[in-house]
């Protein structure tokens, strides 16, 4: 393959276009900075297609002479895309002339024209050229400079990659070089040709320094590893001493040796010292490296090892621990999501009181984090999953959390509730002291999630008589007095009596008081003074609303309902618990008498002018529910009797509701974990595939060796030209686009293959006309977020021939992008036919790129949907309006569609009940996110009508997904 890049040079802005006569001329007669212009204008031409060979000679009788150090960078320019070949495939004449210009510039007293020369010549590929300069070069690898000696190298590696017969003793060459070479870059150069020409002098010279590889230069130490890498994976009896090195390398002070020397020396050897030694140094990378995506590539590395070598990684996790000190949430989340994996009972405490003190520096600030409150979520959470996963730790960290039940920020709060929640369902040893921390934290909650959890917490596992009317204490701390309708009036009154004292002393000492009749809605008359005007009578009102009230008081008179529907239950399970366990008729009678009090205080207060906002009915319906339950079951017998399903909802079918949920979780876990196990199992009758027998396209076979290490392996799969990814023959037939019709006198089409954010275009173009074309070229334009990387250059096409085009064209975000264009081409000159002399244009068919190729499915948390469903702005509303039948078939037919994944647990789809409601989350390659619900109902004819409601930051996305929908239904309808 051939790796020659050619220097590219910046077009002029004129755009004017010039004979060769005139360029002849201006060369003649010109200075040096004209004759630069005018090089740079002919180089111009040249590459696009007008070779112009009748100026090589003037350029060599005139410009070559100059001694300008810019003209002649700039003819260096010009012989690598001069045509140096005549007609008949010989060299021309004139680059004699030009070599001997070369042989002089390669033997210049000045260093810099003997190094860009040499650098020059790495560019140049016909043998004959060379031939004659390689005297020169050779003699350049003894000059003083080290510039000069670095691009010899450079020289030599590229004539004896292309050209080995002219450089047989390439290898020998750069043997004495090293020996007698004291410059760092110019060994490096020196060893890379060795390892690449003869890998065996490579490995000799490597053993003859072995002691000094600590002490080599940065560059140097990464060839040594190249070489290690590549060479040396197989069995040797210098297996030892490479390991040895390369463990040396590990505590470099570079660190991408550093890198470099963990991932090989995962390569050369499974063993477990090795192993550590390797998480060691990464780690260490981690934690020393400023630049955050270096620390998130790291950490991915160290998670590939942490997989595949399980637990043997595991007491560096408070190692791993102080990469918290980054001030990136993404390297933090990161690196809090491996030190998880690798938690066990011998570390669990350690890595817990560590995430404790982190959690305490988020309360006092000395965390310096702008993110706190994320920060302390992730937190949070992380406390959350190791209580659960270690039951031993449960109890040293759930009355720590417990303190961050009045915080302020109410997603960490939450947390800390569902966490509680769970501790208390899983272990009932707990529950006493938990229900005590929580009932003492009552009052210091803000949010009204986490009242309900509260509540709902305290409503199912108060089992005692002590509990049950510790808990009716705190609540009645919570709400404050009773009937609350008639508190507030009274702080009303109160208000309006001091007011009105105020109001009229002041009038007295200033004027008698201001009297205006006024007519009741009875007929009678009243008189009003100025101090009970409406103005003042609502400032007053919103002054007793804004006044310092109990927190859940305050939520309640604030609209939050479904808070008080939660409390009207908590206290219906309270009372009818309460009457389980008691015997005392007259405490029963108390407590029922006051919990109904407080439920019917709230609906009146609800629809008072006291409430921010009037109560709903469902709320009213379900308070009043439980007033009712309480109502009904005055006494043991009716307990006993009619109203006892009613009573076992409230006492036992929430809580084992609950327990069921947390028993599917804990199921769904062991599957995934069970599903991954069995993933890495290998079967009696499973193939062995031995490396040295196998070939390339087996490394991924079962038994073989894990390939992740491997340079060239990865490189491929970040390509995308592994064997593995390859699309075949007829996956690839489906991706061709026709562009232009059967009739036209260019026919083409197109091969689109969408490769991460890139798209490749390979067009052919075939001449379906008799006569030659020439300076045809196709024109791409985009629609949407699609940006052409370069246009494609002009070709000229014989009759009947074919040419293959090839275009790249980058994409941006995710959005629904067109590709449209035409070709445009002119007959041969002098042909006497139609197409001569014309230029003819065919214009393309459209390429619609589909959004389906950036997006995956993803999956997120309730909370997480939620949030972002209220965040982003853009919405997109599809009607449905399909033949297909079922309410799960149209589901799966839609996330088939759109590539997103349904969030909605199975068992809340399961049945059929005629109406179904499922969220779809999805993501695309630039970290878009794509939410959609979907909410439809079979009718009795068996037709499915009802909704999608697609959501997301951008509009291209939603227009786009909702575009995808309405497609796939009109597909599937005919």
């Amino acid at each position: 393959m051939d790796a020659t890049a050619y220097t590219v040079v910046a077009p002029l802005d004129d755009g004017g276009e010039l004979q060769p006569s005139e360029l002849r001329q201006i060369l003649q007669r010109a200075d040096d900075e004209t004759k630069l212009e005018t090089l740079r204008r002919i180089i111009i031409a040249t590459l696009n297609g007008s070779s112009q060979p009748s100026l090589l000679m003037p350029i060599i009788q005139y410009v070559l002479p100059s001694k300008n150090k810019q003209l002649k960078k700039m003819l260096h320019f010009y012989w690598e895309v001069c045509p140096k070949y005549d007609d008949q495939g010989k060299l021309k004449q004139e680059m004699i002339l030009v070599v001997n210009a070369i042989r002089n510039d390669l033997q210049h007293p000045n260093e810099y024209i003997r190094g860009s020369t040499l650098r020059f010549l790495q560019k140049i590929k016909e043998p004959e050229l060379l031939e004659a300069l390689i005297p020169s070069v050779r003699s350049c690898l003894e000059h003083r400079h080290s510039y000069v000696r670095k691009n010899a190298v450079f020289c030599v590696a590229q004539i004896y990659q292309r050209h080995e017969a002219m450089l047989s003793d390439a290898p020998e060459l750069m043997e004495t070089f090293l020996a007698a070479e004291q410059d760092a870059t110019c060994k490096r150069n020196a060893f890379v040709l060795l390892c690449n020409a003869s890998p065996d002098k490579a490995i000799e010279y490597l053993l003859s320094q072995y002691e000094a590889i600590p002490a080599m230069d940065e560059l140097m130490q990464l060839a040594v590893i190249e070489l290690i890498r590549k060479k040396c994976k197989a069995d040797s009896p210098h297996r030892t001493k490479y390991i040895r090195a390369i463990s040396e390398l590990l505590s470099a002070s570079s660190h991408a040796v550093k890198y470099e020397a963990a991932i090989t020396l995962t390569s050369l050897t499974q063993n477990a010292a090795a192993i550590k030694a390797t998480a060691s140094a990464l780690i260490d990378l981690v934690a020393k490296e400023s630049d955050n995506n270096v620390k998130l590539i790291v950490l991915s590395r160290l998670d590939a090892l942490r997989s595949r070598h399980e637990h043997v990684i595991d007491p560096l996790v408070m190692d791993l621990l102080r990469v918290l000190s980054s001030p990136d949430m993404d390297v933090k989340k990161k690196a809090l999501a491996i030190a998880l994996e690798m938690v066990s009972s011998r570390n669990i405490e350690e890595v817990v009181l560590l995430l404790k003190k982190e959690l305490m520096k988020t309360v006092d600030g000395s965390s310096g984090f702008d993110k706190n409150i994320e920060y302390r979520q992730l937190l949070i959470q992380s406390i959350h999953t190791c209580a659960i996963k270690f039951s031993e730790v449960a109890a040293n960290v759930v009355h720590v959390l417990m303190e961050f039940l009045g915080d302020s920020s109410n997603p960490s709060a939450v947390d800390v509730i569902s966490f509680v929640r769970e501790v208390v369902e899983k272990f009932p040893d707990l529950r006493s002291s938990i229900l005590e921390k929580l009932l003492r934290t009552f009052g210091d909650i803000k949010s009204g999630k986490v009242f309900r959890g509260a509540l709902w917490i305290v409503g199912e596992y108060c089992e005692s008589i002590e509990d049950v009317q510790e808990a009716m204490q705190q609540i009645r701390k919570v709400v404050g007095e009773v009937p609350i309708l008639a508190a507030e009036e009274r702080l009303l009154e109160q208000a309006e009596s001091a007011d009105g004292e105020e109001e009229t002393r002041k009038q007295k000492d200033e004027a008698a008081p201001k009297v205006v009749s006024r007519v009741r809605a009875d007929g009678t008359y009243a008189t009003e003074t100025a101090f009970s005007s409406e103005a003042n009578a609502s400032a007053r009102l919103e002054a007793v609303k804004n006044a310092s009230k109990p927190p859940l008081r305050s939520l309640i008179l604030l609209g939050d309902f479904y808070t008080a529907t939660v409390l009207a239950s908590t206290l219906t399970k309270i009372v009818l618990r309460f009457s389980e366990l008691s015997s005392e008729a007259g405490a029963k009678n108390a407590m029922r008498a006051e919990a109904m009090l407080i439920m019917t205080s709230v609906v009146r207060v609800g629809q008072s002018k006291f409430a921010q906002a009037p109560i709903d009915e469902d709320s009213v319906e379900r308070i009043m529910t439980c007033v009712q339950t309480l109502a009904t079951a005055a006494t043991e017998e009716d307990v006993a009797g009619k109203d006892v399903d009613a009573v076992d909802v409230f006492l036992n079918d929430t809580k084992q509701a609950y327990a069921k949920m947390v028993a599917a979780e804990e199921r769904k876990a062991a599957e995934k974990a069970q599903q991954a196990s069995r993933l890495i199992k290998v079967q009696p009758d499973d193939l062995i595939s031995f490396r040295q027998l196998s070939k390339k396209t087996a490394a991924g076979a079962p038994g073989a060796e894990m390939g992740v290490e491997d340079y060239e392996a990865e490189l491929t799969k970040a390509t995308g030209s592994s064997s593995q990814t390859k699309d075949d023959f007829i996956s690839k037939l489906q991706r061709v686009v026709q562009l232009t019709g059967f009739s036209d006198a260019v026919y083409a089409e197109a091969y689109v293959n969408v490769h991460q954010f890139d798209i490749l275009l390979d067009v052919l173009v075939v001449n379906q006309s008799s006569e030659t074309l020439q300076n045809l070229t196709i024109e791409f334009a985009t629609l949407g977020d699609l940006k052409l990387v370069e246009r494609p250059s002009s070709h000229t096409l014989a009759p009947y021939s074919f040419q293959s085009i090839k275009a790249t064209i980058k994409v941006s975000s995710t959005e629904t992008g067109v590709i449209f264009g035409n070709i445009t081409y002119e007959g041969a000159a002098g042909t006497g036919t139609a197409l001569s002399g014309e230029a003819k244009c065919v214009v393309l068919n459209d390429i619609h790129i589909d959004i389906m190729d950036y997006i995956n499915p993803a999956t997120c948390t309730e909370s997480q949907f939620r949030s972002m469903w209220t965040e982003f702005e853009w919405e997109n509303k599809v009607s449905v309006n399909t033949n297909i039948s079922g309410l799960r078939a149209y589901l799966a037919h839609i996330m088939k569609s759109t590539n997103m994944a349904c969030l909605t647990p199975e068992a809340s789809l399961a049945g059929e009940c005629g109406f179904l409601s499922a969220n779809l989350y999805a993501r695309s390659l630039f970290g878009e996110d794509a939410l959609a619900n979907l909410s439809i109902e079979e009718l009795e004819d068996g037709t499915i009508q009802g909704h999608v409601r697609i959501r997301s930051k951008t509009q291209g996305i939603a227009l786009s997904l909702g575009d995808k929908i309405t497609l796939a239904q009109k597909v599937s309808k005919e």
